[in-house]
């Protein structure tokens, strides 16, 4: 439970981040019912919400803190190619330096450094949604903040449409 006595009155207190440092612009193309889109990218804005219960010094968590990870996520992916190479309708493979992507007769050599090998099944809103809440997941439980109840993830891939991922982040 809570640490101290805030715990008595306890709702669902929720902290939300976005905007400085929670962006990234990527090149991606996704595939839908066996087609694929054109090469193209976007200017992503990622929203990060967590709820949880409030620590000994009266906030879910420090605002710094949780910026710093997503921020630090987002350079990931800052000026990359979003390779989803869960997805069974490309063949990518790495070698010499590159990355070889096919889908049916296109092919994209890419050097690795342009990349963003993705452990995702499509470079969608929702799939980046859910990679960012898991890593994100991650640091967070890697740092203790064992008080935190949920973590959502919104990515935005243009102004009002976004994609979003929650993850419960209390062991049950």
């Amino acid at each position: 439970m809570l640490h101290n006595e805030h715990s008595a009155n306890q709702g669902n207190y929720r902290i939300t981040l976005s905007g400085h440092g929670l962006r990234f612009a990527a090149a991606h193309f996704a595939t839908f019912a066996g087609q694929a889109e054109p090469l193209h990218g976007h200017n992503y804005q990622v929203t990060i919400e967590l709820t949880g219960e409030l620590t000994a010094d009266a906030w879910v968590l420090d605002f710094a803190e949780v910026r710093d990870l997503g921020a630090a996520l987002c350079r990931d992916l800052d000026h990359r190619f979003l390779l989803p190479l869960r997805n069974p309708h490309l063949q990518a493979r790495e070698q010499e330096g590159a990355w070889e992507v096919r889908f049916g007769p296109r092919r994209y050599l890419i050097p690795s450094g342009d990349v963003a090998p993705l452990a995702i099944e499509n470079s969608t809103a929702e799939c980046l949604a859910r990679y960012l809440a898991q890593r994100l997941a991650e640091a967070l439980r890697a740092r203790g903040h064992r008080h935190l109840r949920s973590l959502s993830v919104g990515v935005e891939e243009a102004p009002g449409q976004a994609g979003w991922y929650t993850i419960a982040l209390t062991e049950e």
